[in-house]
């Protein structure tokens, strides 16, 4: 006899990403907007080169229907809920971990490299780096750590990412 699973799945309406537009779970708009972007530059480039303008403008429609797609998909691999959950359990076994210093002072640096794993799709962390610290820098407040302070945070949740990425072998 077989024993029936009555288990109540419960789920947060946060962590279902919804379309601000639709309400359809599983939107990723920065994602999206990034892979966007980056196909349309593309395929504008390859349908100049090709058609000339026209052939320009064709090719940035397209590239950004093929990048945006590309870019959600980037984006699916990551829940953000589930970083943070991870992280805040996770911070204190961490190689740089500084013993008194809370989550929130490596919250920052955790988020940078999730999002920016997902906004920079394709580069790696170095290339990418400068980017990383300009838009810290800029949402930084005065008693906040520097970019150097909570660099190895961000390339960790990078590193985390990167991971779930990769295709299985």
């Amino acid at each position: 006899m077989s024993e029936i699973n009555t288990r109540k799945v419960v789920v947060n309406e946060d962590d279902l990403n919804r379309d601000p537009i639709s309400g359809t779970p599983g939107a990723h708009p920065l994602g999206t907007g990034a892979g966007a972007a980056s196909g349309a530059i593309a395929g504008a480039m390859a349908g100049a080169a090709v058609g000339g303008p026209v052939g320009g403008m064709i090719g940035a429609a397209v590239g950004a229907v093929a990048g945006g797609l590309a870019g959600k998909s980037a984006a699916e691999a990551v829940n953000p809920t589930a970083e943070e959950i991870f992280w805040k359990e996770t911070y204190v076994r961490e190689p740089y971990y500084v013993s008194g210093k809370t989550y929130d002072y490596y919250a920052a640096g955790f988020r940078a490299g999730w999002e920016g794993r997902v906004r920079h799709d394709g580069r790696s962390f170095e290339d990418a780096e400068p980017m990383l610290r300009a838009d810290y820098n800029q949402s930084r407040r005065e008693l906040d750590p520097t970019w150097q302070d909570i660099r190895p945070a961000a390339r960790s949740a990078w590193n985390r990412v990167d991971a779930k990425m990769q295709p299985a072998a």
